[in-house]
């Protein structure tokens, strides 16, 4: 009897000691999809031509939109005369 009491101790001991794989799967999901957020992405099926791809949330990859940048005065200047 007392054998059979270790036995389950143990086995309690062993399966209390972490995170399953599921858990520690679905807790790195949720890190990259904040991740995504915070950049100000979306998770997406797929993106489109003015976003690109920041990660991956899980399958589904992290969409951004690329920023437009205003051309300058000094180089619409030398686009204009040279």
């Amino acid at each position: 009897m007392k054998i059979l009491y270790i036995y389950f101790l143990t086995f309690l001991v062993t399966v209390s000691c972490g995170p399953s794989v599921s858990e520690t799967k679905m807790r790195k999901i949720a890190e990259r999809k904040r991740e995504c957020y915070l950049v100000r992405g979306a998770c997406k099926t797929s993106c489109n031509v003015w976003e690109y791809v920041y990660n991956y949330c899980n399958v589904e990859p992290c969409c951004v939109v690329r920023d437009y940048r205003m051309p300058t005065n000094e180089t619409n200047k030398d686009n204009l005369y040279g």
